[in-house]
C-alpha cells in the first residue's frame, strides 16, 4: 500500500506576519512624514509660480495699457491670463490684491497669497529659497 506523499508546509507562520508587519511600519514611519512635507514644499513652490505669473501678466498688462488693472479678472478679460490662477494652499483663486503706491495709480499692482500661516498672512514673495 503506497502512503500519501506528506505536503508541503503552505502559508506563514505568526511570527513571520508580525515581523514583516513591523518591517513594513518602521518603512512607513520614515516615509509618510518626508511624503507630507514634500507635498506642502511642493505647494509653495507652485503659489510662488502663480504669483510669478500674475506679477509678469501685471507688469505686461501696464506696459501696453498705461494703467493698472481693477481686478485680476480685468487681466483674463483682456487675454493676459487664462484664467485667474488657484491658489494651492487655499485651494481658491482668492489672493489680495496690492494697491500701487502712487497715490495718483489706481487697480491691482501686487498680489500675495490669501493663505494664513500660524495667524500670520503669507507672503511666499520674501520667503527666502
Amino acid at each position: 500500500m503506497l502512503r500519501p506523499i506528506p505536503l508541503c508546509r503552505q502559508g506563514f507562520t505568526l511570527i513571520e506576519m508580525v515581523i514583516v508587519m513591523a518591517v513594513i511600519g518602521l518603512l512607513l514611519t520614515l516615509a509618510v512624514p518626508r511624503y507630507f512635507v514634500a507635498l506642502d514644499g511642493g505647494k509653495v513652490k507652485v503659489q510662488q509660480q502663480n504669483l510669478a505669473t500674475m506679477r509678469d501678466a501685471l507688469d505686461k498688462f501696464y506696459g501696453d495699457q498705461g494703467r493698472y488693472p481693477e481686478t485680476l479678472e480685468e487681466l483674463v478679460q483682456k487675454r493676459y491670463l487664462r484664467s485667474v490662477p488657484v491658489d494651492p494652499l487655499t485651494e481658491s483663486p482668492n489672493w489680495i490684491a496690492i494697491a500701487p503706491l502712487d497715490p495718483a495709480l489706481s487697480g491691482v499692482y501686487d498680489v500675495r497669497s490669501a493663505a494664513k500661516t500660524n495667524g500670520v498672512e503669507n507672503d511666499t514673495a520674501t520667503i527666502a529659497n
